[in-house]
């Protein structure tokens, strides 16, 4: 179990930046320093519903996996 442990984080870690990374974001440029328009939430559906909570499940796991290291 220790010998796989870095090798499901690897994996994990690959899989959520990817996952990061592909979601869409509503926030431009000038969003970053204070500008954008007013609205910043908005309702996900379809795909981007999907993405966010396998984003969530993996980022779940992967902190799992950080905990279950410590340990082993």
């Amino acid at each position: 179990m220790a010998a796989l442990l870095p090798w499901a984080q690897i994996i994990l870690s690959v899989a959520l930046m990817t996952l990061i990374l592909i979601q869409q974001s509503t926030a431009g440029a000038g969003a970053a320093f204070g500008g954008g328009d007013s609205e910043s939430y908005h309702t996900r559906r379809g795909a981007e519903k999907t993405l966010f909570t396998v984003t969530v499940a993996l980022a779940i796991l992967f902190a799992a996996t950080a905990f279950a290291a410590l340990f082993i």
